[in-house]
């Protein structure tokens, strides 16, 4: 480092750090500032922060040697806010991911730049594209389909013992082909498809009835699951990069803006000319609520935060395009703050030492959601509950009425046994 006067030996004239008090203020923003509710042995209530943040400002003491008092920013304040709270003196210094802007700077100044970041566009993820011979089948689960199959088996019994002694079809026939064609009056009613025999005794007839409309729902559903899997499988990203919601191919009112922020500044400038046209968003749990909820199409989120969270959080969204408009976070310290060089001096020796690369990989390269994802559209056993129950009742009402239709029958029986 030179110093003024092209000196390589540090001054000892200019204002130092070491030993001073400093009042400083984080702002909560996973993962740079991490807010952690404990219980300690004792029974207390007890808050621990960490973060990006929070290890920057251990390696600053122990290179500085300052005191810290560290203060957390009230909850949801704006950034113009925290930027208004140094510049009246209610902190000495504010840490957190604050953009340095020209705006910003008419109030208050900035250290070096301790994190650099970018602006990316966050929207909802497209599902990945598998081929699978066997995508038909994903319509239903696979316990769905058994279940589809154990019905027709189940359909099947009952047609047989219903219709084995008075359809001309089954009769004088053996047990196996009786079940067999029994079987395939079953599976063709669900498929919709019909058969070449017709059943004779009224509780047949009931039972027909069950599996017609069983198949009218299953064929209706079954239908409407593969046309929208079809539909995801040719989806694609609506847009491409910023350069397509510059040229309008997404309504603004789809576009979520974070007000107060860096990025709306670079939204009125930029995109809108001025006008206030997008869709306001107060926080950035508000923007991926509104991402997952179908509001917005889109969003503008800082490149690094938006990475964090569609790599470990949100899982079903995605970063597209490049990301814009460079820059980077500073510390916000007062006008003419006479420890500003001393403060700039080591942030710029942390990043000479790579220290802040090290504090990058960290807190941002971790990645907990699988590189492929795909949504299960299959419908489950649960949604269908209804349908089957109604079915269930249908066949043992159809089987009491073939009980019924054979009281006669049965009375001899036991008059036989009996006597």
């Amino acid at each position: 480092i030179v110093w003024p006067g092209n000196s390589l030996i540090i001054p000892t004239d200019r204002a130092i750090l070491k030993g001073k008090r400093l009042r400083i203020g984080i702002i909560e923003s996973i993962p740079f500032t991490i807010i952690i509710n404990y219980i300690d042995n004792l029974g207390q209530n007890k808050t621990k922060y960490t973060g990006y943040i929070c290890d920057l400002i251990e390696l600053l003491k122990n290179k500085i040697g300052f005191v810290s008092d560290i203060q957390l920013v009230q909850s949801n304040q704006p950034y113009s806010e925290s930027v208004e709270a140094v510049a009246k003196g209610d902190y000495d210094i504010i840490i957190g991911d604050v953009t340095i802007t020209a705006a910003r700077i008419e109030l208050v100044d900035f250290s070096n730049v301790i994190f650099d970041t970018s602006v990316g566009i966050i929207a909802r993820r497209i599902p990945d594209v598998n081929i699978d011979p066997l995508s038909f089948l994903k319509p239903f689960s696979s316990q769905l389909w058994l279940l589809v199959f154990g019905i027709c088996i189940y359909a099947a019994f009952l047609l047989c013992l219903i219709e084995r002694q008075d359809n001309e079809r089954l009769q004088n026939r053996s047990i196996l082909f009786q079940f067999l064609m029994s079987v395939w009056y079953s599976f063709g009613n669900i498929v919709g498809y019909g058969v070449d025999f017709n059943v004779n005794t009224v509780a047949g007839r009931l039972l027909t009835a069950g599996l017609y409309m069983l198949s009218l729902i299953l064929l209706a559903t079954y239908t409407a699951n593969l046309t929208s899997d079809l539909t995801i499988s040719k989806s694609k990203d609506i847009i491409s990069g910023i350069d397509d919601i510059k040229d309008g191919k997404i309504p603004s009112d789809r576009i979520g803006v974070l007000v107060d922020t860096a990025i709306e500044e670079y939204y009125l400038k930029e995109i809108s000319f001025g006008r206030r046209d997008y869709y306001p968003l107060k926080s950035r749990n508000e923007l991926y609520d509104s991402l997952l909820e179908g509001i917005i199409d889109v969003a503008f989120l800082d490149s690094a935060i938006a990475e964090y969270f569609t790599n470990n959080i949100y899982c079903n969204l995605t970063l597209i395009g490049e990301d814009f408009r460079k820059g980077g976070y500073g510390i916000i310290i007062p006008k003419k703050w006479v420890y500003a060089n001393d403060l700039d001096v080591q942030i710029l020796s942390l990043r000479e030492s790579g220290q802040l690369e090290q504090l990058r990989r960290k807190w941002f390269q971790k990645k907990i959601c699988p590189i492929s994802y795909e949504i299960s559209t299959a419908i489950q056993i649960k949604s269908m509950g209804g349908l089957f129950l109604i079915f269930g009742l249908i066949t043992i009402l159809s089987f009491l009425l073939f009980l019924w239709s054979k009281r006669s029958t049965f009375k001899k029986y036991f008059f036989i046994v009996l006597s």
